[in-house]
């Protein structure tokens, strides 16, 4: 998976912290990593790791990019 800005490579405690609405983006997959405690996975492992589709794993990607995007990053 390719997110703008390297966020893949972010653990997605700091996801959530500097971007909250991409969690409501996983939530909308059943990713429940959002309310994590621990919260050290990477963005790329969370959303791999969940047994998605591919098409669904696209999906995903797409929409955190544009929302990005559009917040002008």
């Amino acid at each position: 998976m390719e997110f703008k800005n390297n966020l893949g490579d972010m653990a997605i405690q700091d996801v959530m912290q500097t971007y909250p609405e991409i969690g409501d983006i996983l939530n909308r997959y059943e990713i429940g990593c959002v309310t994590c405690k621990v919260g050290i996975c990477l963005l790329k492992d969370v959303v791999s790791i969940h047994g998605l589709s591919k098409d669904d794993e696209a999906k995903i990607e797409l929409e955190i990019n544009t929302y990005l995007t559009e917040k002008g990053e």
